[in-house]
C-alpha cells in the first residue's frame, strides 16, 4: 500500500487518510494537531515474510486507540518503531515517554494507547503479528518500557531504520521472506533481553500451565489447541512451540490423557462403555475402542472384566 495526501484535495484528505490508516495499522481515531489548515499524510506498508514494513509522515496528529476499539482486533500485532523525525509521544499501560528521532519504542496495536507528534514527523515500524511472534504477553510488556536497557537496542533500531528507508528494494528482493525471518528473530530477541527474561524458565512455566489446564478440562468436548490458547493468553503457534519443545504432540498427549482417565471409569462401576468414552471426548465408539487396544493391548470391555474380582 503506498498513500500519499498530495494526490488528493486538501478537502478530501482528512476522510482519506482516517480510511486508509484503519487498513494499514490498527483501527483508531486519527486526530489532527491543525484542523483547519491543509493535511499532509504519507504511509507505505510493505511485505517482508511474517512481518509487515509500515512508514509513515505527516503533519502533526495523534492516534487514539480506545479499549473498545482494542476488543475489536482479532489479530494482535506488536510495532517495533523508530521515529525518523519530530519526537514521538507515546502513552499505554499508564505509561509516557517521548521517543526523539533515531530512537526506537514499542506499541502493543491489540491495546488501548495514544501516539503522535507535533508538527512535521516520520516514522517506520515493523508490525509482528503475536501468533508467529511466539513471545508471551507479559514479557511483551515488560520489555516496552526497557527496550533502551538491552544490548540489541542499537542494533534492532538500526535495523528497523534501514528496513524503512529501503523497504520497496528490499521487499521485492529475492531475499525478503528469509530478511523477515531474521527480523522476525531480532525483535523476539530484543524482548527477552529487555524483559530479562531467561526464556528457557519461561517456557518451562508455560509448559506446567498448559498440562495443567489440560488434565483439568479433559472431560471438555471442546478442548482443543484454540481454546487452551485462548485460556492461557498464548498463541496458537506458541503453544506448539512449547510442546514440541518438550517432545510430544498436543493432540495425542490429549488423547492419552482421555484413556488413562477412560480406563480408570471403567474399572469403577457399570457405566455402559459408550456413555465412558463420550464422557472422556470421544464420540466415535470405534474409534474409541481402537485407540484403547492401541494403548492398552486389550479392549474397553475385556479391561472392564479383567478388572472385575474373581466369581463376580
Amino acid at each position: 500500500m503506498l498513500f500519499d495526501t498530495d494526490d488528493l484535495a486538501p478537502e478530501d484528505r482528512v476522510d482519506a487518510v482516517h480510511t486508509v490508516f484503519q487498513e494499514a495499522s490498527a483501527p483508531c481515531h486519527l486526530i489532527h494537531e491543525h484542523p483547519d489548515r491543509p493535511v499532509r499524510f504519507r504511509v507505505e506498508l510493505r511485505q517482508l515474510g511474517d512481518v509487515e514494513v509500515f512508514g509513515s509522515r505527516s503533519s502533526g496528529m495523534s492516534l487514539l486507540r480506545t479499549e473498545r476499539l482494542a476488543r475489536q482486533d482479532h489479530v494482535p500485532v506488536v510495532a517495533v518503531s523508530v521515529q525518523r523525525r519530530g519526537v514521538g509521544r507515546l502513552e499505554q499501560w499508564g505509561e509516557r515517554q517521548l521517543v526523539p528521532a533515531g530512537e526506537m519504542h514499542l506499541v502493543d496495536l491489540s491495546s488501548a494507547y495514544e501516539f503522535g507528534w507535533s508538527g512535521e514527523g516520520a516514522a517506520g515500524c515493523v508490525q509482528v503479528p503475536l501468533d508467529v511472534l511466539d513471545v508471551p504477553v507479559d514479557t511483551i510488556r515488560r520489555a516496552a518500557g526497557s527496550l533502551r536497557g538491552s544490548p540489541l537496542y542499537r542494533l534492532v533500531a538500526d535495523h528497523v531504520a534501514h528496513l524503512g528507508r529501503n523497504a520497496r528494494e528490499l521487499t521485492a528482493s529475492a531475499g525478503a521472506r528469509p530478511l523477515g525471518a531474521a527480523t522476525l528473530d531480532l525483535v523476539r530477541a530484543l524482548l527477552v533481553s529487555a524483559a530479562h527474561d531467561d526464556l528457557d524458565a519461561v517456557e518451562d512455566t508455560r509448559l506446567t500451565q498448559v498440562r495443567t489446564y489440560v488434565r483439568r478440562h479433559l472431560t471438555d468436548p471442546d478442548l482443543g489447541p484454540e481454546k487452551i490458547a485462548a485460556a492461557l493468553n498464548v498463541s496458537v503457534r506458541l503453544l506448539y512451540h512449547l510442546c514440541r519443545r518438550a517432545g510430544f504432540s498436543l493432540e495425542q498427549w490429549i488423547i492419552a490423557e482421555r484413556l488413562e482417565g477412560a480406563r480408570a471409569d471403567l474399572a469403577l462401576d457399570a457405566t455402559p462403555i459408550t456413555a465412558v468414552a463420550r464422557r472422556w471426548g470421544f464420540t466415535d465408539p470405534t474409534h474409541f475402542t481402537r485407540r484403547f487396544r492401541a494403548a492398552f493391548g486389550c479392549s474397553p470391555s475385556e479391561w472392564r472384566r479383567s478388572r472385575r474380582p474373581p466369581g463376580a
